[in-house]
Parts: C-alpha cells; structure tokens; sequence
C-alpha cells in the first residue's frame, strides 16, 4: 500500500474539518428559531431585521403644537352614538298598531340566531288585532349595550327593549328613563365559561370541583389564561364582571376586598376582547385556555361543543321583555299578546330547537336585589382597575393618504379628540402619521394634560394628501413602543391603526410580518370606509380587534374600545 504524502494528508484534514463546521454551522442556522413559527423569528435577527427597515424609512419629526382643551372637544353623550340607520329593522311591521322592539342580536340575527324574527313574522302575518285595529311588531337588533344608551341618552327611543338579561333593564331605570318589566322570560339561556377539556379535567383534578369561584383562583394565579368580553357592551362580559366580584365578596360587590380580588384576578387575564369574534380567534390559536359566552351560541357550535366544557355562571340570561316609557293602553295591551305569542308551545319548541331552553336547572349564582346603580359603578370599578396598575403604552398611527381626505379625514380627527376622555391619564401615548412618509407628530409621553394638549393639536393639523405607507408606518411605531418599553418594562403595548386599508408604497405585509408576531404588540385597525380585509390582515397576526366603521358610527365605536383596552 502506498504511504501519504504529507500534502494529501493536510488537504484531506481541511475537507474533514470544512464538512464538521459545516454541518455544526448548518445544524445551528436550523436549530436556533425552533419553537416559533414560521411567521417568528429571534429577537436578534428581529432587531436586525428592523434596523434594516428602519434604514430605508424617512421618518420627519413635527413639531408638536399645543391646543387647548375645553369641555366643548368632548361631545354629548347622545352626540356620540350612531345614527339609527345604521341597525336597519329586521322584521317590518305595518299594522295600523306597530310597536317596535329593540331585540339582542343572538335572536334577531340569521339561522339559528334568529328566533325572535321568525316568531315576530309568524305573528305579524296572522292578522292579529287590538281594539279592532290590526297589531304588529317591528324588531331591531341591536346590542344590548347600545340599545340602552339609546334609550338611556332618549336618542332613538322603541316602544321595548328584550336584552339578554335583567342587568340592563336595571341599568335604564338607574339613569332616570322609564321601564317596566313585562315579561321575565321570553326563552331561557345561560351565560359560561368555556374551558378546554384538558384544563377542564386537570382543575377537576385539582380543586374536586369546577365553579366561578374556582375559575377565579386558578385566573389570579396564573393557573389558567381566561379571556372575556367588553362588560360596557356585552352582555356575557358585564354578568362576567359582576361574578366575579362576587366571588370575591359576596356582600358588597364594591368592597375594598372585592376591588382588590379583581385586581389580583386581572393582572393575569390576559384579553379582554372588543367583541366576541376576536376571543373566539384568541382561543383557537391556542392562547387563551377559557373564554366566555352564551350557551344558545356554544350549542349551535359542533366544533366548540368537542372542543371545550361548558360551565355556566352568574345571572340567567332570560331574554325579558320590557315597556319603555309610558305606552298607551293599545300599545301595552299588543306588547302583552305578543310576549304570550312567544311563550306559546309551537314558538317555545322552535326556540329549543335552536338552543335556548337548555340548563333548566342552573339557578342564578347572583341575587335579584343588585341595582342599577352598582352595575353602573361596577363598569366604572373595571375600567379603573382593568390593567391592575400597569401602564399602557401605545402609538396611534394615522393614515393621512390623499384616499382618506372629506369624510374620512374629518372623522378620524373627530373620534380621535373626542375618544382622549376615554384614556386613562396614566398610559403613555404617541402619535406618528403617514402618507407615502411618514411623520412622527407626538412622541410617547404620560397622558397627562400636557400630552393631551399636545395630542389635540397633532390630530387637528393632520391633513391628507399622497401615498399610503401603512407598513413603514407600522414599523416605526413598533420602534418607538419598543424603545419606551425599555423604561417601562412591564407596561402592556399596543399600536391603533387607523386607515382606509389602501396600502401602495412602501414595504409589503410579508416584510414586517415576522416583526409584528415576533414583538407580540397587538395592532388594533380602524377602518374608516376602508378595505377592511387588508386591516384585518394586520390585526389577525396578534389576535386584536378590527373595526369596520363607517363615518357615522366610528366615535361610539372608538369609544368602545378604549373603554375596553385604554
């Protein structure tokens, strides 16, 4: 056998140890991102990713103007709400006695969402009379929560009102209009949490028993991540709410003990969602173990129904009826015959065959006697201590495109000024807007009152002309909550989008999407007559809410919101 030679021994060394550091280099390039998806990168290469960016940016700072701030910028209550129109009637009556019903969306929607509508058609066409005068019933869907400031505010008044529970029908009379319970129960349904069968059986386990008083421990030790809704709005959220201070101390909700189990149960909730569609989409990516809402809806649900365990909670939710201020005798004698109507056996089988009338058994967790008024301090009580002391930082970012001039721009800048009373003072608020650049107008700084003059005056000189930079908008704003984070580590970020969705220059979706799930910071979009799919493209990567509102009803929606999340 021939011996080596030197030379061919050292060549075939450096090809062995050039394979070695090739695969160890290999190795490490596959291995070093494992966990995260294909959407997240490490925050090492995010940050480099985002320098890059940044470098092809042109970011102008403005100098901020201040303008002062009167009672005046902040609109009538009723001056917030939106035009009626905008909740169209869902059953027309055109008798020559008609009474209108506001009706919760689960029974005036569509399909199985529609019970209250079937039932109102049914009895509109068989001719029925008052006094010999042809009776019918018209029905509105329209939220619980915003069919009482209706009425609370006098601004669009109905004849009655069937809410979910007897929650609002409290919180009408508390605000000094009239009402008067004419019936307790249209169709039975319950309010629950919904746990995920693995954390259902493993509390089981643990605790022997599964109830809201042990959902609320395991919550406030971080045992298990809950989700609910917005308790300004939904029905499920406020009943949520109001159990929970239950729990906490049964008599009175509003105790120091109370206040401070909520705080202790709300540092470690991790959404409360603006509506329920948003919790459903937080829970099937996995992050929330347990979300709230009504059983009729679970029910109608195959998937959620093999998914989760249904636990209900708190107050029924039997759809009562109510009169809303003084009705005349026909009137009130034609509410009376269409609440028999619904009770009849033919319309109470229908509303079991579309999930209401289920959990017969559940009693009310919750007494009869809460008022009004504590229910309305209770919503006060959340939106003071929802974030449990911790900060919020967030940068609204404006598009100020040549597609967003008249309307558009006007109504930004309306809700905008009129939704700062909505802030708490203790957040950390900016203000950057974009065309084809893109301008920082305020930077982060506590909403004090200071900031808020400056933040009046940022919004009032927006003007709209040129491209749409969304993403670059997008990426600078992350910069800047992501700097202000380093002095406020523990505070909650958040980024408020507010576009017509017309993306045309600029960097794509696709080149700041890693960023935007690697940095976890939920970008809620307002649509302003907008191409809401594209919004909904950015918002959906960290599970925020997207707004699709029209100028009319943009304000109270806004409005909603911050209650929510600010």
């Amino acid at each position: 056998m021939k011996k080596m030679s030197t030379g061919a021994r050292v060549i075939i060394f450096v090809v062995i140890a050039a394979l070695v550091f090739g695969g160890v280099f290999l190795g490490i390039t596959l291995t070093k991102n494992v966990g995260m998806t294909d959407e997240q990168i490490s925050e090492e290469d995010a940050a480099k990713k985002m320098d890059k960016l940044l470098s092809g940016i042109s970011v102008t700072n403005v100098t901020p103007r201040k303008a002062s701030i009167t009672d005046e910028d902040m609109l009538k209550e009723d001056e917030e709400l939106p035009d009626i129109k905008g909740y169209p009637l869902s059953v027309t009556g055109t008798g020559e006695l008609n009474i209108e019903i506001y009706s919760s969306p689960e029974k005036a929607g569509d399909g199985t969402d529609g019970w209250l509508n079937e039932v109102a058609k049914k009895f509109n066409e068989e001719n029925n009379t008052v006094n010999g005068k042809t009776a019918s019933v018209s029905i509105r869907s329209v939220s619980s929560g915003l069919a009482v400031d209706y009425i609370r505010t006098g601004k669009y008044m109905p004849q009655a009102i069937t809410p979910s529970n007897e929650f609002w029908g409290k919180m009408i009379e508390a605000s000094g209009q009239k009402v008067t319970l004419t019936e307790k129960r249209l169709v039975g349904n319950v309010a629950g949490v919904l746990l995920s069968k693995e954390t259902y059986n493993k509390i089981l386990e643990k605790y022997g028993s599964v109830n809201m008083k042990v959902i609320s421990e395991c919550t406030a030790n971080n045992e298990i991540q809950m989700g609910y809704t917005n308790p300004f709005a939904s029905s499920t959220g406020l009943n949520f709410l109001v159990t929970t201070l239950y729990s906490y101390d049964a008599d009175d909700l509003l105790s120091a003990k109370a206040i401070s189990g909520f705080k202790q149960f709300q540092e470690n909730v991790p959404l409360v969602s603006y509506n329920t569609m948003q919790m459903r989409k937080s829970a099937e990516s996995g992050s929330l173990d347990a979300f709230v809402m009504e059983y009729q809806s679970y029910y109608n649900d195959p998937t959620l129904k093999n998914t989760y365990v249904f636990t209900p909670f708190g107050a029924r939710h039997d759809n009562p009826m109510y009169a809303v201020g003084d009705l005349s005798p026909d009137e009130s004698k034609l509410l009376e015959t269409f609440c028999k109507y619904c009770l009849n056996e033919e319309n109470q089988k229908l509303a079991s065959e579309y999930g209401f009338n289920e959990n017969e058994k559940y009693k009310a967790e919750l007494p009869d006697n809460i008022s009004g008024d504590k229910l309305i301090a209770a919503q006060k009580l959340y939106k003071e201590n929802k974030d449990s002391g911790k900060e919020i930082i967030a940068v609204f970012v404006a598009d100020t495109s040549g597609s967003m001039s008249g309307e558009s721009i006007n109504a930004l800048q309306t809700s905008l000024i009129n939704s700062m009373q909505y802030i708490n003072q203790n957040n950390y608020i900016g203000l950057i807007s974009y065309n084809s650049k893109v301008y920082c107008n305020l930077p982060i700084a506590k909403f004090d009152l200071n900031q808020q003059a400056l933040f009046k005056g940022a919004v009032q000189d927006l003007a709209a002309n040129g491209q749409t930079a969304t993403n670059d908008a997008i990426v600078v704003a992350m910069d800047m909550v992501n700097k202000a984070l380093k002095d406020h580590p523990d505070a909650k970020p958040m980024i408020f989008l507010l576009s017509d969705g017309e993306q045309n220059t600029g960097c794509s979706l696709n080149d700041i999407s890693s960023l935007i799930n690697t940095y976890q910071i939920p970008i809620y979009s307002i649509g302003y007559n907008a191409n809401i799919d594209a919004l909904k493209r950015i918002s959906e990567i960290n599970e925020a809410a997207t707004i699709n509102a029209d100028s009319d009803d943009i304000i109270y929606q806004l409005k909603n919101l911050f209650n929510s999340e600010m």
